[in-house]
């Protein structure tokens, strides 16, 4: 059994965690202390930022749209700047459609999901090489991202910085399927949203993250085209963000 992802428990956040420690093909490991994950950080209490400022953490990264993040705003301690980039959440109004029309299925919700997760690798890579640039600066590290539950955008966003690191394919999916047992599902569904459909929408989806993994290397035709082209990496900047994130 794993001792990872390492977390911080906290009262008014799950699934905030370390992205250190996961073992690289090369057989380095993440450092830890550099990058973490979360789900929304809106209900922090007094006692969770000051546990939040003991981490050094300097960077948040917001992924939430920004009808979202305006709703719900990030509770943070003095010091930290927030960095708004934003991705507008796809499934919430479609699943509200498909419950006006009946058709709310566990299926029907995996499919909005699917088109949420490939939008994340086509349409909103640039969010993501964004964050790239900014975990390159060493004034930003620590740094944290975030979306609403921490399992889709947030999933995404950690799935490609781990491919980049080196990370094997089962390890990534693995800290991404680690959502499932430290998310404690409080994200909020429309009210009367069939099990069937709320249970599709709070789990994570595997062949969902790799279809996504997949869709980002389409356009450019390879691993190292992705990382130069796609999230602006070219060999001095990913041998750079090597060294910061790498023991």
């Amino acid at each position: 059994m794993t001792s990872l992802p390492v977390c911080l428990e906290l009262e008014g956040c799950s699934n905030l965690r370390d992205l250190g420690g996961w073992p690289t093909e090369d057989g380095r490991r993440v450092r830890m202390g550099q990058v973490y994950r979360s789900a929304a950080l809106h209900e922090l209490t007094e006692g969770d930022m000051a546990r939040l400022a003991d981490t050094g953490l300097r960077t948040v990264c917001d992924l939430r749209g920004e009808r979202e993040a305006a709703r719900a705003p990030s509770r943070l301690p003095p010091g930290i700047e927030a960095v708004a980039l934003p991705i507008e959440p796809l499934v919430g109004a479609s699943l509200s459609d498909l419950m006006r029309r009946g058709a709310a299925t566990g299926a029907g919700v995996v499919e909005l999901l699917r088109e949420a997760y490939l939008s994340y690798a086509t349409s909103h890579l640039g969010a993501y090489r964004r964050m790239f640039a900014l975990l390159l600066e060493e004034a930003r590290r620590p740094l944290l991202f975030h979306c609403s539950a921490g399992k889709d955008r947030t999933g995404f966003g950690a799935a490609l910085l781990l491919t980049v690191l080196g990370v094997p394919r089962e390890t990534v999916l693995e800290d991404y399927r680690a959502t499932d047992r430290l998310w404690r599902r409080d994200h909020p569904l429309p009210t009367g949203t069939p099990e069937e459909a709320a249970e599709a929408i709070l789990r994570t989806h595997p062949e969902l993250l790799e279809a996504a993994l997949g869709a980002a290397l389409e356009p450019f035709g390879s691993h190292e085209a992705l990382v130069e082209h796609g999230l602006g990496l070219d060999a001095p900047r990913l041998a750079a963000l090597k060294a910061a994130l790498l023991e």
